[in-house]
């Protein structure tokens, strides 16, 4: 990473993420396993992310280049099997803050990209540590199922460490739900790369923003 995106806080929260995998424990890869569960975006909240965990886990478990961090395969499958399920926009849109407002179309559009391409480098790692007794349990959902915007709670299980408690807010959309932000262990995305975003944005402005990111992409 550049100096910028190694201050502590990012660092913190992406070793975080690294522990646990974010699209590893979203279950986001849904359909690639060999036997699995139907994903319904339009089933209720823990429903939907259930059924996603438990496909992301067995598709992961069955692939070796993805299990061995193998960028490329990676990216393929956040193509075809991420994209339908996270608001990558949303996420980016609101990590900026107030300055998304003031970038151009074709900004916002290299921000979305290049946001996406430093989450996927980060989970990468994760997927090392994905093993065969690792499973996702969602909490008693308390929230309103009625509501356009809520959060699922649940507990990641591992073999090689304790139980991590994740937390995913979603957001009702025409297609369904979609998860836009995540919580691990009391740390919310969002806001983590807000605060670092402003500090960028304020410094080198957002093109300054979507080079750092992109250096980071690179090394």
């Amino acid at each position: 990473m550049s100096a910028f995106f190694s201050s502590s806080n990012t660092y913190a929260f992406a070793r975080r993420l690294a522990a646990v995998g974010l699209f590893a424990a979203a279950g986001l890869f849904a359909g690639h396993a060999a036997a699995n569960e139907a994903v319904n975006p339009k089933a209720a909240p823990n429903d939907f992310v259930q059924a996603a965990a438990d496909n992301a886990l067995a598709a992961i478990k069955g692939d070796e280049k993805a299990k061995a961090g193998d960028v490329k395969r990676i990216n393929q499958l956040v193509d075809e099997y991420i994209l339908p399920y996270v608001a990558f926009e949303k996420t980016t849109r609101l990590a900026a803050g107030r300055y998304w407002r003031q970038a151009s179309a074709d900004q916002q559009t290299r921000l979305v990209e290049a946001f996406k391409n430093t989450l996927i480098r980060t989970y990468a790692g994760a997927l090392k540590r994905v093993d065969d007794v690792s499973a996702i349990k969602m909490e008693p959902f308390r929230g309103d199922p009625k509501a356009d915007d809520v959060v699922v709670r649940s507990m990641l299980s591992q073999r090689n460490g304790p139980a991590v408690a994740i937390d995913y807010r979603l957001e009702q959309t025409p297609e369904g739900w979609k998860i836009y932000d995540l919580n691990v262990e009391n740390i919310w995305l969002i806001q983590n790369y807000r605060n670092q975003f402003a500090q960028q944005i304020s410094q080198n402005g957002i093109d300054g923003l979507i080079d750092a990111l992109n250096r980071s992409n690179s090394q």
